[in-house]
């Protein structure tokens, strides 16, 4: 904490206690003083018990002669009379007197609330200045951050895995250092580009890389930082930071997460919840029609949900165009960990191709975690370089969790680990469509992960077939057989692996339309809507019997997959007792292994009936 706010924090609590101490005093003081008649006050001073008397414009005070033993004063009060003998009377009993011009009650209030209130305000004013450079009068003013030239550090070297949004956005900086290139032809720049991609994809890095490469000013600010508790404050600082890019033009002025700004607006106006979130929105979409690109003035924004943007922020005009920042695939995972691997010290098994095939689905956060969390691995245990194996745990901890090798577990958890772990892993590579198994363990990872049987894709998928679905389907059902088929019981470890293949199997018939018998429909309710900010589905409702249908397609589908699993396990039966067993000694079996053992062991004869 700086010491600036350090003398600020005590000045205010300086403040506090004096208000309650003077408070404090005020209390006790009128707590000892008592109101009494005119007639009793004169009766007082003939009873010599007054010892002196203050004559203010409305109200005598009189301070009493303490008795003997009292160390409080107490005093009184009465309202004033004309009457000309007073001051003779109280020289006659020796009362001491004086007058005061105070205005009683009114001027205590002045110095007790009204005082103590103006220095209030002025040391809040006083630490906002010093927090935010301005006071209290420049609330409306914009909160972005303002990048100048070079100052972002970024270029599209530092950006990889993203080819297609990066040739989107040359235009874009071709257009802020040759403007006269475009306007030549009569052509208009988009207004606004909006970076639309699931979140880690590096969307804000791309927009700090178009500043960079285009060497152009740079403001940037959260969609949150708009609206505060003040009405009015987020339309005004929405035209500041307007006012301020004109100024800077040529420049880019870059909204991150956008959607906390531009959700789509009531349906209702009878919703009066978010009325400032939304006029701000307007103030928003007013700015975008009325500033003028031909000075160089490029609006870019970011948001990984889309679907909620108020459909007049993305019309022609505003948001023209819309860029994907998707994840990447495998080529685009490998430049991306050539870009993070630069600074480290790599050992001479690491295999950068490796490593991206087994990242599916990660995105450029993911895979800086990965490089990251490798090298503070090897660093741990002394390594000079970082190895292959480093980023073998490192995947693994990011995909399943941290290692728990010191809980402690009966033999009879361990021996149903290992055999449900034996059935998915068996059930994977006996089937055509699913992935290749990379590894199998039955050491406990992440939050309630027993064990786990890590599959890798040989190749990036876009989309899946029935048969390849209900392979995975199989896969999934393996772990919750094998735990049937030996020990004729079943276990809660399957809990995720039926969640998950329920969800397969619903998705099949209520969104694929891979069902025999409900045919090529699709029977979602529609799509959500807002109203009254209570989120609802419009469309066609579905009816009882199509409902009951549904039910009935997602649990043949699930039943005829469990017959098969059963089957697949009953041929393999010797190869689940060798591998269960195996994994029960070593705790870890990898894939090569697994396929040696698939390959020593012949599959188990079927029964035939006997008659």
């Amino acid at each position: 904490m700086t010491k600036k706010y350090s003398s600020s924090i005590f000045i205010i609590l300086l403040f506090f206690l004096s208000v309650v101490t003077m408070h404090c005093d005020a209390s006790a003081a009128f707590s000892l003083t008592e109101k009494i008649p005119y007639s009793d006050f004169k009766k007082l001073i003939q009873e010599n018990k007054l010892e002196e008397v203050i004559i203010n414009p409305t109200t005598i005070k009189g301070i009493l002669r303490p008795e003997e033993g009292q160390k409080i004063k107490n005093s009184i009060t009465t309202v004033k009379i004309e009457d000309p003998d007073l001051i003779k009377e109280l020289t006659a009993h020796n009362v001491k007197y004086s007058a005061t011009t105070n205005g009683g009650w009114s001027q205590g209030l002045f110095f007790l609330w009204f005082v103590p209130m103006i220095i209030f305000l002025i040391v809040m004013t006083r630490m906002r200045r010093g927090a935010t450079g301005a006071g209290l009068m420049s609330i409306g003013k914009s909160r972005a951050n303002l990048y100048v030239d070079k100052e972002t550090g970024v270029t599209f070297d530092d950006v990889a895995g993203v080819d297609e949004a990066k040739e989107e956005l040359k235009e874009v900086i071709d257009y802020l250092q040759n403007p006269q290139k475009y306007q030549r032809l009569g052509g208009k720049i988009p207004k606004g580009v909006l970076l639309v991609g699931p979140t880690g994809t590096g969307k804000t890095l791309l927009a700090k890389a178009v500043a960079g490469e285009a060497k152009v000013p740079f403001f940037t600010i959260g969609g949150s930082g708009f609206v505060e508790m003040f009405v009015g404050v987020g339309a005004a600082r929405v035209r500041d930071l307007f006012a301020q890019a004109q100024e800077k033009a040529p420049c880019i002025i870059f909204i991150d997460e956008i959607d906390a700004l531009g959700k789509v607006r009531a349906a209702s106006p009878i919703s009066g919840g978010h009325e400032e979130r939304e006029n701000t929105l307007n103030q928003l979409l007013l700015e975008m029609d009325g500033f003028d690109t031909r000075k160089g003035v490029i609006l870019m924004a970011a948001t990984n949900r889309p679907e909620i943007l108020d459909p007049a922020l993305l019309r022609p005009g505003r948001f023209d165009r819309h860029i994907l920042v998707d994840r990447p695939d495998i080529k685009g995972r490998e430049d991306i960990l050539k870009v993070h691997c630069k600074n480290v010290k790599l050992g001479k098994d690491v295999d950068i191709k490796i490593i991206a095939a087994r990242t599916p689905g990660f995105v450029g956060a993911d895979l800086a975690n990965v490089v990251n969390e490798a090298a503070l691995l090897a660093t741990r245990v002394g390594k000079e370089e970082v190895g292959m194996d480093s980023f073998e745990e490192a995947i693994n901890r990011l995909v399943a969790g941290l290692e728990k090798k010191k809980r402690v577990m009966s033999k009879r958890e361990q021996e149903i680990i290992a055999y449900h772990e034996s059935g998915h892993a068996l059930v994977a590579e006996s089937v055509p469509g699913a992935d290749k198994v990379h590894r199998i363990s039955i050491i406990p990872r992440g939050i309630s992960a027993l064990g786990y049987t890590l599959q890798l894709p040989t190749e990036d998928r876009y989309l899946l077939t029935r048969s390849e679905l209900l392979d995975r389907l199989a896969v999934l059902l393996g772990g919750r057989v094998a735990e049937e088929l030996k020990f004729h019981e079943i276990s809660t470890g399957a809990q995720n692996d039926l969640e998950r293949a329920t969800d397969i199997a619903m998705s099949m018939v209520r969104e694929y339309g891979m069902s025999e018998k409900l045919g090529p429909m699709t029977f979602q309710n529609g799509r959500r809507q807002q109203f009254l900010d209570i989120g609802y589905r419009t469309g066609r409702e579905l009816s009882e019997e199509v409902s009951k249908d549904i039910d009935n397609e997602v649990k043949k589908i699930i039943f005829d997959t469990h017959a098969r699993v059963k089957g697949i396990l009953e041929e393999n039966k010797d190869r689940l007792e060798t591998l269960a067993k195996l994994l029960l000694e070593k705790e870890v079996i990898e894939g090569e292994e697994l396929r040696k053992i698939i390959s020593e062991i012949a599959p188990t004869p079927k029964k035939t009936p006997s008659f």
